[in-house]
């Protein structure tokens, strides 16, 4: 077995002892910086249910462990979770593959070797959250940026840290970045049960926002599934949820679960289901709010929505002229997710070449796309 090969399989693994985790990190990440083979490593499906599995055992079984002396204080820990909200910022507007580098660079350097040290209880478990936080954002910028082997790495690290930190809410959330990805990648069963997964390991007044979005993701999950009822059961559930939100209380990296968020995975769920007028009103919802925001790739993914619903209104012109908008907004983000919604629009319009708006989004698109290769 070749060297990227064993690290492509210790990616997968979640470790006993989280400090062999930290050097798993330490290693994916010095690989993804020199971008060597592991970028290029498989996402394995057998590889999502252990991890799962393991976390919550942990979680409905915590028990504690003493640390040694201190070796830096919770200011520290403080500054680090500053950083952490910097790269989300920029991963929110920007895409993921627009500070990816910056971010493995900055754990590489700062973060992880922290954690090769022992401290107090306090700060290690602070540590290890601050970790888990980083590395979960690093594999999500991943999965944006279509490298879904590594990102899968990424998040299973994650999780195992997250355990490490004592952290339910945090777990859970990484749980969620696997089954949004399970989704995607067509594998919406094992979706359904790592967002699942995540809701049974959260207690009782554990971050209202990742419930949400634990039961929008079992939504999709259900959506692709063709379980309509079930479906749009869990949408219902994740705006009561949402609803009860207070967003200064939620931890730093929910900050992203908010109403453009939440509505538009809501639209993308009716989208599945064929179901284009509860589609456009989440969608417009979604689309109008990342406006406000300026966020383009929450912007694409939802115009995108709203295109699909015209054509399943057989309202081409409109559609193809969001579609416009879609490469226009996809265009100003580093996200493999929105240069796939414009392909995906690119094949939902090919029976309609002939029609005049159709052919202006085509080439508006083939410019984008092949500037984006």
């Amino acid at each position: 077995m070749t060297e990227a090969e064993t690290l492509a399989a210790r990616g997968l693994q979640y470790a006993e002892d989280p400090h062999t985790t930290v050097d798993t990190i330490i290693d994916l990440g010095r690989a993804d910086v020199k971008r060597r083979a592991i970028v290029q490593a498989p996402f394995v499906l057998a590889a999502l249910g252990a991890p799962s599995r393991d976390w919550l055992l942990a979680m409905l079984d915590e028990t504690s462990t003493e640390r040694g002396p201190r070796q830096v204080g919770m200011r520290q820990v403080a500054g680090i979770r500053e950083m952490f909200a910097l790269f989300q910022d920029m991963d929110v507007m920007r895409g993921g593959g627009h500070a990816r580098t910056a971010l493995v660079e900055y754990m590489q350097s700062y973060v992880l070797p922290l954690l090769k040290r022992e401290h107090e209880p306090a700060v290690q478990q602070a540590l290890y959250e601050a970790a888990a936080e980083q590395s979960y954002l690093v594999g999500w910028m991943a999965y944006d940026d279509g490298e879904h082997g590594l990102a899968q790495r990424y998040l299973i690290q994650a999780l195992r840290l997250a355990q490490a930190a004592g952290s339910a809410a945090l777990g859970a959330h990484v749980l969620a970045g696997m089954s949004d990805q399970a989704n995607l990648l067509g594998h919406p069963r094992e979706a359904l049960m790592l967002a699942r997964a995540g809701r049974r390991g959260l207690a009782e007044g554990d971050s209202p926002a990742c419930l949400a979005d634990l039961h929008i993701l079992e939504g999709r999950a259900l959506a692709a599934l063709g379980e309509s009822t079930a479906a749009a059961a869990s949408v219902v559930k994740a705006e009561q949820l949402f609803g009860r939100v207070v967003h200064d209380e939620e931890p730093a990296w929910a900050k992203f679960i908010d109403a453009p968020y939440i509505y538009g995975e809501a639209a993308h769920c009716f989208r599945d289901l064929g179901q284009p007028s509860e589609l456009e009103r989440f969608a417009n919802e979604s689309a109008a709010g990342a406006r406000r925001q300026g966020r383009a790739r929450r912007g694409a993914l939802s115009e995108a929505a709203l295109s699909i619903a015209d054509l399943d209104r057989a309202n081409v012109e409109a559609a193809a002229s969001r579609a416009v908008r879609v490469v226009d907004l996809a265009a100003s983000v580093n996200s493999s997710r929105a240069i796939e919604t414009v392909r995906d629009l690119q094949r939902r319009m090919k029976p309609f070449g002939d029609v005049h708006e159709v052919q202006r989004f085509n080439a508006r698109a083939t410019k984008m796309l092949g500037l984006a290769v």
